[in-house]
């Protein structure tokens, strides 16, 4: 991965990288090819007239017709026709390897209409540094207006145009989305012509870039143009445990390298055992827990009602004679397993060789109650303040507070105050007492007003008869009844 002069000049730095060099992506490591025709001392009588031409270092290729009158070269810098003015890229990649690149992408040559235009000259380096400069304070913008239009989407990178008349939005979402709006308020604010284009969570990745676990950088966004579809069913050949957040890359999707090993694992799996997850002997069950793929061996453990077996490490040899003798219904009395397998001793073996992410599981702990109306237990008599001193040493039949009088009987209470307690009636004689009692009538003189007070009907017929005062009257009436008012000494008269 890299170009014919990455090499190292007398003060120490590389040829090939920088912006001064022919890879200009300030790496060897982004999307680059090799042009390795380029170091063989042959000409070609029938020169290749189509080239490959990288935009913002490497994140994007397209090819495009060379015109020989122009002199460009692997490496220069050329502005080509676009759909609307020009773009500015870098030639990856030129010869009779372009042909083998098409051929690779299922590009056909009548297509490619595109012509490079010229060698780009300082006034076009200038705008296209410009053109840079200009796209991550607009995908900042455009993501906030993305959210004030409440669009589920997201603007993962912005491209200019090399002339800065063109802007392209490329943005994931999980199905389809209306910008009809988002492109006229883009417009309104870039002022330049706008293209959204959709990709998915690795092309996303692809783009940005970024460091893998490995160490390394994404395959994606260095050598990996075409994504193949990654299962869980990788994983599970390969033994490894199905932890997502282990497995999943910086996309959020399954990494590609689980697809680079599965071959070879496929292979090895071949030449064990069909069908051997349980083994039967005269006297006892097996099955099967583990397999060392390279190693060869398959790991058993016997079957009890209680508790856990030994653990028994067997040659796959060895598995497929016991199990062409279980078919025959042929049980043999012992497994002949070369090794017995200690825990505790594989497990310092596979303290630096094996991963153990996922596999040990920390005890839980458990958490101390605190004392409140809730909790019903007392603490310990041994909970004591250190500064009452020493305990006294119990005697015989006594405990850490004292002789114990549970098992004593409680005295009667004698006296006046027993005795009165000892009469008193219980709850039942007092309903019943209360129940055999008839209620006194009332005879008492409130008891014969109310009796002797007229009824309502009758203060309506005495009302009706006579006639009803005017309102003058009525008010005369009550201020006759009021007391008159006192006078106040302090007023002046």
């Amino acid at each position: 991965m890299g170009c014919a002069s990455c090499s190292i000049d007398g003060d120490g730095t590389p040829k090939g990288c920088g912006s001064n060099g022919h890879c200009g992506t300030g790496g060897c490591n982004k999307m680059n090819t090799y042009d390795w025709l380029s170091n063989l001392d042959l000409q070609d009588p029938t020169e290749y007239n189509m080239v490959e031409v990288s935009f913002k270092r490497g994140a994007r290729k397209d090819f495009f017709v060379a015109n020989p009158r122009t002199g460009a070269i692997t490496g220069d810098l050329v502005a080509v026709e676009a759909g609307s003015g020009y773009d500015i890229g870098r030639i990856s990649l030129s010869g009779e390897l372009v042909r083998l690149q098409m051929r690779k992408k299922r590009v056909n040559e009548d297509r490619v209409l595109s012509k490079v235009l010229r060698i780009a000259n300082n006034r076009d380096k200038e705008r296209l540094e410009e053109a840079r400069s200009r796209e991550k304070a607009a995908m900042i913008r455009s993501r906030a207006i993305a959210r004030t239009l409440n669009l589920d989407m997201k603007v993962g990178d912005v491209e200019f145009q090399g002339d800065n008349r063109k802007a392209t939005f490329y943005y994931t979402a999980d199905g389809r989305v209306d910008f009809r709006e988002l492109v006229r308020s883009y417009a309104n604010e870039f002022r330049v012509k706008i293209e959204m284009r959709q990709i998915g969570s690795r092309q996303e990745s692809a783009r940005i870039g970024g460091l893998g676990p490995c160490g390394r950088e994404l395959c994606c966004s260095t050598w990996l143009s075409d994504f193949k579809s990654v299962s869980t069913s990788a994983a599970r050949y390969q033994n490894l445990a199905i932890n997502q957040t282990k497995l999943s890359g910086q996309c959020g999707r399954l990494k590609c390298c689980l697809n680079y090993e599965l071959d070879s694992y496929l292979d090895a799996l071949d030449t064990f055992p069909k069908k051997a997850d349980r083994l039967r002997t005269a006297y006892h069950k097996y099955e099967l827990i583990k397999t060392d793929i390279f190693k060869g061996l398959m790991y058993y453990i016997q079957v009890l009602e209680r508790g856990r077996g030994p653990i028994i490490a067997m040659h796959k040899d060895r598995v497929k004679e016991i199990l062409e003798l279980n078919r025959k219904k042929e049980y043999p009395e012992e497994l002949g397993a070369s090794t017995y397998v200690n825990v505790a001793e594989e497990k310092e073996e596979n303290d630096y060789n094996e991963e153990l992410t996922g596999h040990i599981e920390l005890p839980s702990v458990a958490k101390k109650k605190r004392g409140g109306r809730n909790n019903k237990k007392r603490r310990p008599d041994n909970r004591r303040n250190d500064k009452r001193g020493p305990k006294r040493p119990a005697k015989e039949g006594q405990g850490s507070r004292g002789p114990s009088n549970r098992s004593k009987p409680k005295p009667k209470r004698e006296g006046k105050e027993g005795q009165e307690k000892r009469d008193r009636p219980s709850n039942e004689q007092r309903r019943d007492n209360r129940s055999s009692k008839p209620k006194p009538k009332r005879d008492n003189r409130e008891g014969q007003d109310r009796k002797d007070r007229p009824t309502n009907e009758q203060r309506k017929n005495d009302g009706a008869d006579k006639p009803k005062p005017k309102s003058n009257q009525r008010r005369n009436n009550k201020n006759r009844n009021r007391p008159p008012r006192p006078k106040d000494d302090n007023k002046s008269s």
